[in-house]
């Protein structure tokens, strides 16, 4: 079986050892790297290219945030769950809008920790609600306006049933392949609707996009 290949990032030096011991008892996960700085950080996945990264946000010489931009950008298939406190919304937001893939309380039970790491590979996106909704309104157009009971006003594009469908299994964290098992079809078709998704409302990166669709409330 291969293992995830994980990278922690956290400048607090017990909370990070502690991390390490409860990732590396689990049978799936392997901890192939740390890092106590942005800095540090980018220059360790770089050389030890991990499946996912637990980030810290506020750290010296490089903030999370900066290292999540950084990283997404060079290293887009790397998976960033940012560590943080209910406090700092405002900096999960902003990481979300680089690529993370969600975040995470310091506090987290282990079960729960181990659970959204193994979603967060899957593709699942892990953040709450009142986060979700303020990136969505960083992502949406002045021209469009949400979608109320299924009907929609002045959306500026026009969503066919089977749009509809694929979205409804894209919110529920299914991947293209999971989402043609699904309605039957082949993968290469799923690419081609969610293409034209992320073309009709202007966003072209799946974490943005779900997190987008998720505020118009469609109906299928």
């Amino acid at each position: 079986m291969q293992k995830l290949r994980i990278m922690i990032v956290e400048d607090q030096t017990l909370l990070r050892d502690s991390l390490q011991t409860i990732l590396d008892m689990e049978d799936d996960m392997e901890v192939i790297g740390v890092a106590a700085d942005g800095d540090e950080a980018y220059r360790r996945i770089r050389e030890c290219h991990p499946d996912l990264v637990l980030m810290d946000i506020q750290m010296p010489k490089m903030d999370g945030i900066e290292c999540t931009r950084r990283v997404k950008r060079d290293y887009p298939q790397v998976k960033i769950l940012i560590l943080t406190t209910f406090a700092e919304e405002e900096y999960i937001v902003d990481a979300l809008a680089n690529g993370a893939q969600g975040f995470l309380v310091k506090d987290i039970p282990g079960d729960k920790l181990l659970g959204a790491i193994r979603d967060a590979i899957h593709g699942q996106l892990m953040l709450p609600g009142v986060v979700a909704e303020k990136l969505a309104k960083r992502l949406m157009h002045k021209n469009r306006t949400k979608v109320a009971n299924g009907t929609e006003e002045k959306l500026g594009f026009t969503l066919t049933e089977r749009d509809k469908s694929i979205i409804s299994l894209m919110l529920r964290g299914m991947s293209n392949q999971q989402i043609a098992q699904t309605l039957f079809i082949t993968e290469g078709t799923v690419k081609n609707y969610v293409s034209s998704i992320y073309g009709k409302i202007g966003i072209h990166e799946r974490s943005k996009a779900v997190i987008y669709l998720q505020t118009l409330n469609i109906e299928h």
